[in-house]
């Protein structure tokens, strides 16, 4: 006959079973929050690209007092037009200004959520020093964005 030792010690069944559970409920919070953080990640290497394409528009804005006359589309025209490099963004498919100063960029190789959506910078002059400040926009959902 098995007769229990005075004294033993160790964990129940139901002590275990609601560990596991904690851990199950942790990870089902923690795993998307994960994701989103890491596609956020991944994606200011595109957001950091717009925002140096911005710089480089509103000092043409400051110094012309206009955009740029047509639409300039992809990253190598970019650079010959406002000097700012990109060909080494692989998370950027392309990249367009506007004649109205609006910069668009289409996003690849971070996430099926982001893929080929289009992140957007459009400008507003202001009337009274006229500062060039952005707005940021697109088809990316708004969690992804950068904020204004």
């Amino acid at each position: 006959m098995m007769r229990m030792k005075r004294g033993q010690k160790g964990f129940t069944l139901i002590e275990l079973l609601i560990v596991i559970a904690i851990i199950g409920i942790l990870a089902a919070i923690a795993i998307p929050m994960y994701r989103a953080q890491t596609i956020k990640a991944k994606l200011s290497e595109v957001t950091n690209g717009m925002s140096n394409v911005a710089s480089a528009v509103a000092a043409y804005f400051q110094e012309t007092e206009l955009w740029p006359a047509n639409t300039v589309t992809g990253k190598i025209d970019v650079q010959n037009s406002f000097g700012v490099g990109l060909d080494r963004l692989g998370r950027m498919q392309s990249i367009s200004v506007s004649n109205t100063g609006v910069i668009t960029a289409t996003i690849t190789g971070i996430s099926g959520e982001v893929d080929n959506e289009t992140l957007t910078m459009t400008p507003t002059v202001s009337a009274t020093d006229s500062s060039v400040s952005w707005s940021w926009t697109g088809t990316v959902a708004p969690s992804y964005r950068p904020r204004n």
